[in-house]
């Protein structure tokens, strides 16, 4: 995989993510701890598969797409951050998603920040969104914490979503 698709942070490496991390991402997906909130919710073994398939193939399309976060000390898998296309037609969308015991040391916040700055700086994205609950705190102050900003809401499904955006800075 292309070096300059790893992104390194103070205490994550992210890398593009790969069959190799297909154990990993099953767990993740699988846990209501972290996915229950998410889009399309918990998913299953085969469903996980298919989406690996699809992130990617996103890749080799949009040069941009979802990163494995591992520590740096360790090598231990802490979750996923990527920019990726929503079915709902709000893209390219920021999405992150870590293990409840890698929250609360700003991990997350690392992980997105990173991400944003690739989809800006080396994707070339003009604009990045990213959807949260109202009710999800935590999520919201990561997203408002790397500079992105609440722009709008909707419902889905009962609840309030809020829609954050980061705008390229203009040369």
């Amino acid at each position: 995989m292309n070096g300059r698709l790893t992104l390194g942070t103070g205490r994550l490496m992210l890398r593009p993510v790969a069959g190799s991390d297909l154990a990993d991402l099953i767990a993740l997906k699988a846990d209501p701890r972290v996915f229950a909130v998410m889009l399309g919710g918990v998913r299953l073994p085969q469903q996980t598969m298919a989406e690996l398939a699809e992130d990617i193939a996103f890749w080799a399309r949009a040069g941009v797409g979802m990163w494995s976060a591992r520590t740096r000390a360790d090598g231990r898998f802490v979750g996923i951050a990527g920019i990726m296309a929503r079915r709902d037609g709000l893209s390219p969308a920021l999405r992150f998603a870590l293990w409840p015991e890698a929250r609360g040391q700003g991990l997350a916040r690392e992980a997105a920040g990173a991400v944003l700055r690739f989809g800006h700086e080396e994707a070339g994205l003009p604009l990045i969104v990213a959807v949260a609950r109202a009710e999800n705190f935590a999520s919201r102050m990561v997203l408002g914490g790397i500079g992105m900003r609440l722009a709008e809401s909707f419902t889905r499904d009962g609840y309030e979503m809020l829609v954050y955006r980061s705008e390229r800075a203009r040369m």
